[in-house]
Parts: C-alpha cells; structure tokens; sequence
C-alpha cells in the first residue's frame, strides 16, 4: 500500500519548525515583538474562536494578550515566513480571556477540524499539546524544584542547582490495529472490532494501546492483542502514524492477521468484540453509525478496508 501521499488530522508540517531560532533569544524577541508575527491563544486547552475559526492575532492585539499570558511558546515559520506563536491564557477566567482575544467563545479543536483546513488544525493541535506540558511540567521531577521556560517553549530547565536536568516535551507512542480474520475459502473477509469500557452500546472501534518501555511497534500489537482480545496475530503491516496531542500521543497505524476466530475479550478494557464483514460495515455506516472518529486514524484504517472489497 502507497501511504506516501496520506495526510492524517492534525499532520502535514506545513509549518518549519525553525529549531535553529529555539536557541537564539535575540532573534526570538525580534519576532515576538514584530507587528506581522501571528500570536494563537489558547485557554486550558481550547482554542479562542470567532466566526471563522480559531482567532490569529497581530499587531496591538497580540501584543495585547503576551501580556497577561502564563506561557509564549514559539511554533515556527508559515509559508510566508512569518512567525507564529500560541500563548496560554489559562490563568485568566474564560471570559476575561476571550473578551482579550477578541473572540467569541473558547472551543476544542477537535470539534472543529472538519470545518478547518488541514495545516490549521495541525497548528493549532501543535500549540494545544505544547501548552498542556508547560501546564503539567512545572517542576523538575528528580529534585523538585522549579522548572522555567526556555529554547523558545520547547525545553523546561530544572533550578535545582546539583540538578539543572532540562525537561523535554513526552511523546506517549501508542499502537492502532486493524485486525482481519485469517482466509477461509467461500468465506467473506472480516474484520475484528471492539467495544471498549465506556462507550456507548453498539460503538465499536478498532483495537489500541500504548506502548510499553522496552517494546518495539510490533512487540505491542502482539501483546495488546493478546491482552484484549486472546488472539495471536501475524502478518504485521505498518498503514500510518498520527499526531494526536490530546494531550501528548502518537497513534501508529498496522493492519495484522488474526491465528484464529476465537476471541477472548479481558472484561476489562474491552466489554465485547465481533468480526464484522465489509457489507455489515456498510449497513452500519448507512445507518448513521460512523467508522470511528472522522479525525482519528482508525477512521482511515477501516475506509480503506472498505474501498478494497
């Protein structure tokens, strides 16, 4: 399968990340004060929205809300080269905080991809992920002591004086499986989905779990599999990853084989689990029940598999 050209919610890079001006404070100050320069708000994770989408604030404005913000983090370069940044007014009430921006409510990004274009909702997902570290880092956890700000939000910096440890962003790796049921002649390809603890009856997704320290990609599809649903799998094919910052995941995509029907579901992270065939899927769809999320990669897992029949 070609997934060279596959462009999942909240991906693209489209914006140059510029690692380069992280480390040089003089130029970052320039563009942090410059007119031009695109400021995005963000408050407790939602971004600041009007009529049109998430509100892009320059000039007075923008300078207007780095004042009252609890953290500036530098995004990068759009195609114009112009400089963006996201700012967290989480301190400040809600209110308070879209009356500052000029908007007209604070809304989750993930409410509004469809309605944004690809590389804006990746920026915004960017900013959102990056804020919500600075939220939850604000000390060292070695020594405890404060951690600050630094290379232009993409580092925190212990104070500790023996410690000094500089804090990164963590990404939490997390694996995404299309299951099939092995070939039996006569017999139509099926696929394995579950319902998992706390959804809804009737919703079923593809299989998922994140990934343990010390295990590859494939190690976790093997053991998540066998953990959720008691089945053996082979035949691994990676399909796509996916940025997912909410707040801070990595979704990876395979489609795998299953040894066998038989299906064991642990009761705990899965309540029930079922092969369905493309035509029951199509029903399914037909009937106003959606394949997953339309911004999630299981979304994408499971219309391919569909196109293919």
């Amino acid at each position: 399968m070609d997934t060279a050209e596959r462009v999942l919610a909240y991906g693209g890079g489209w914006l140059d990340r510029a690692g380069a001006l992280r480390t040089d404070p003089t130029r970052l100050n320039a563009l942090l004060t410059d007119p031009t320069s695109v400021v995005l708000p963000l408050w407790r994770d939602r971004c600041l929205v009007d009529g049109d989408g998430p509100v892009r604030l320059t000039a007075e404005r923008a300078s207007l809300v780095r004042s009252a913000a609890g953290e500036t983090v530098f995004l990068g370069l759009d195609e114009d080269s112009t400089a963006v940044f996201a700012v967290d007014l989480s301190a400040l009430t809600e209110q308070s905080a879209v009356e500052m921006a000029g908007a007209t409510r604070a809304g989750d990004v993930r409410a509004l991809v469809g309605r944004l274009a690809p590389d804006a909702a990746a920026i915004q997902a960017y900013a959102r992920g990056l804020l919500h570290w600075h939220r939850q880092q604000r000390y060292c956890g070695t020594c405890g002591a404060p951690a600050v700000s630094g290379g232009g939000g993409h580092v925190r910096t212990c104070t500790g004086g023996e410690c000094g440890r500089p804090l990164f962003p963590r990404i939490e790796p997390a694996i995404i499986v299309l299951v099939v049921a092995p070939d039996q002649p006569g017999v139509p390809e099926r696929c394995l989905l579950a319902r998992h603890e706390g959804a809804r009856e009737d919703a079923y997704s593809t299989l998922a779990g994140f990934v343990e320290v010390g295990e590859s990609l494939e190690d976790a599809v093997r053991r998540e599999m066998a953990e959720e649903a008691g089945i053996t799998v082979t035949d691994l094919a990676y399909q796509g990853s996916q940025a997912w910052p909410f707040p801070a995941g990595l979704m990876v995509g395979f489609r795998a084989t299953a040894g066998s029907e038989e299906v064991r579901v642990d009761g705990v992270e899965l309540l029930e689990a079922r092969w369905f065939t493309r035509a029951e899927l199509r029903e399914r769809v037909a009937a106003g029940r959606p394949l997953g999320r339309v911004d999630s990669i299981d979304h994408q897992l499971l219309g391919e598999w569909l196109a293919e029949g």
